[in-house]
This record gives C-alpha cells, sequence and structure tokens, in this order.
C-alpha cells in the first residue's frame, strides 16, 4: 500500500481560509441587512471578474461553448459579469436561507411541471431529480421540503472536514437527508430511498466520479455521471430532470418531461442513451438561461485532457 503524500502547510492555511470564510458567512452575512450584503455581493462579484483568475477563465471558456463561440470576445466577457454576479447571489441566499421562512421559500418560488414531481410520490414511486448548477438549487431544495417531500441527496467531500460538516448540518437544518459521496455505499442507500418511494435529489452535469459518461454536449464531448441513469434503471424511480434561473426576486425552475428507460439495448446502452437525453434537457435550459449556469469547473473532455480535474 502505497503510503499518502503528507499536506503541505500552504495547503492546510488555505483551507483554514475557506472555513473561516464559510463561518463568517453563515454567522455575519446570514445576520447582515439584506440590501447593504447584496450590494457587498455584487461588488465582490465584479471584483472575481476583473481578476479574471483560472475559475473565471474556465467559466469564458465554458461559454464559448454554450453561445458557439470559437474565442472568448466582449460578447463572452459581458456574459461572464453576468454569470458571476448570479454565482455570487447563490451564496448569499446559501449563507441566508436559513433565515427565509416558509411564506417566503414557497412565495418567491416560480416552479412550471411540479405535478410531475408530485404524481409520482403520491403514488408511491420514486422520483430522481436531476438538476444542473444552475441557479439556486439549496433553495429548490428547501421549496421541495416546504412542499411536504423531504429528500436525500449527495454531499461532494470537502477540505478542510469542518468546512463538509457545515455544508451537510447546513442541508440537513433545511430538511434534507445528505449522504458523502463514497461511492457504493451512497448509491445503495439513495437506491432504498427510492425503492421506498422517496424522492432523490442529484447534481449532474459535472463528473465527479472517475466513471463518468461521455456525451455531446453543446457540439463536443462532455463527461457526466451516470448514476441518475443508473438509479433509475435499477429501481424502477422516475427520471425527471430541473433547470433553474432567477426571475428577478424570484426563483423559477422548470421541471421537465420523465426521461423513460428504453426498452431495448443492454444496460450500459440504455444508461448511455439515458444520459444523453438528460445531457440534450440540460443544454437546453443552459441556452436559455446562460446567465444562471454556475460552472467554473471543466465539464468537457478536451479541457480535462489538458490538466485533468
Amino acid at each position: 500500500m502505497n503510503a499518502s503524500r503528507p499536506r503541505s502547510r500552504a495547503a492546510d492555511l488555505r483551507d483554514e481560509v475557506m472555513d473561516a470564510a464559510f463561518t463568517v458567512g453563515w454567522t455575519i452575512v446570514r445576520k447582515s441587512p439584506e440590501r447593504a450584503a447584496r450590494v457587498a455581493f455584487t461588488a465582490l462579484a465584479d471584483h472575481t471578474w476583473h481578476r479574471h483568475g483560472a475559475g473565471v477563465r474556465q467559466l469564458e471558456r465554458n461559454l464559448c461553448r454554450v453561445v458557439g463561440k470559437d474565442a472568448v470576445d466582449d460578447e463572452v466577457r459581458v456574459l461572464s459579469k453576468r454569470v458571476l454576479r448570479s454565482y455570487f447571489r447563490y451564496w448569499l441566499e446559501v449563507f441566508r436561507l436559513p433565515e427565509y421562512d416558509r411564506a417566503r421559500i414557497l412565495g418567491r418560488m416560480r416552479v412550471t411541471g411540479e405535478k410531475k414531481i408530485f404524481t409520482n410520490l403520491d403514488a408511491g414511486r420514486g422520483v430522481i431529480l436531476a438538476l444542473p448548477h444552475m441557479g439556486n438549487y439549496e433553495h429548490a431544495g428547501a421549496w421541495l421540503v416546504h412542499c411536504g417531500y423531504p429528500f436525500t441527496t449527495v454531499a461532494e467531500r470537502l477540505r478542510p472536514e469542518s468546512l463538509f460538516d457545515r455544508f451537510v448540518k447546513f442541508r440537513e437544518g433545511l430538511g434534507m437527508e445528505v449522504l458523502a459521496h463514497r461511492g457504493a455505499s451512497a448509491y445503495g442507500r439513495m437506491a432504498q430511498r427510492l425503492r421506498a418511494g422517496r424522492p432523490v435529489c442529484l447534481v449532474v452535469d459535472r463528473d465527479l466520479t472517475e466513471s463518468g459518461i461521455d456525451v455531446e454536449f453543446f457540439g463536443a464531448t462532455a463527461r457526466m455521471p451516470a448514476v441518475s441513469a443508473a438509479l433509475a434503471l435499477q429501481t424502477g424511480a422516475a427520471l425527471i430532470p430541473v433547470t433553474l434561473w432567477y426571475e428577478g426576486e424570484y426563483w423559477a425552475a422548470r421541471v421537465h418531461e420523465e426521461i423513460p428507460v428504453p426498452e431495448e439495448g443492454r444496460r450500459q446502452e440504455k444508461i448511455q442513451a439515458m444520459t444523453q437525453e438528460l445531457a440534450r434537457i440540460f443544454e437546453r435550459g443552459i441556452a436559455a438561461h446562460p446567465e444562471d449556469w454556475h460552472m467554473l469547473q471543466k465539464v468537457w473532455v478536451d479541457d480535462l485532457s489538458e490538466g485533468g480535474r
């Protein structure tokens, strides 16, 4: 067995800073006057955009795919600034969401097609809600809980461990069951919940598993996780995509039609076909609201091959 490489002091310090920043978010920002907090987070978004760091550069490469550009130009730069403002709004709302009451969470949500979710769950059939990194999926989860449907989700393991624990506590405080991203263990528990007729929510437009599926996405090959299609195939649950965006002060979502399991083909072929259809639906939703797709990481295979994940 290979010994694990010790972490550098710089990495440990970076973790400590991150943990401290999120502590401030869930304490000071959470309780600050809302208007002042929004002004501050917009300024932070613009500052981050002007710095044009690695995350912003990757975002702009991603946006070039979305809008059909060969290279970053003024249009893409303006769009990336709007994305940063949307992204920082998401974080502001994450920090303040525990303060929002039920009336605000339900009253400011604009959803189309939600009966597809409720009809299946009320009939005792599990539902897999598959989402991209759009809008505010934390608020959408709180909305679903307040509608009377608590659900299970998976959280990416974060460094330091204390930051991961804070995220788990935050989501559990909103009424979600949170599983650590640990492969077979999390998968098995999600399958149990679905067979029991419960909902599972997964953000699945970027692969973190090393076993993702290559799909066509905005005209090029991207890699997405197979977990949502595999769960639907194994448990008989409904695989229902959801896309999200902002409409002024409101949160908006569209619940799309269920992706059915193909009648023919081997298991892997069915999973491939379902994941490809999921990518097509995400593609249409992102194209309609590109300013609310918060993807600052690598998704396309060409980008992944240049420097890994």
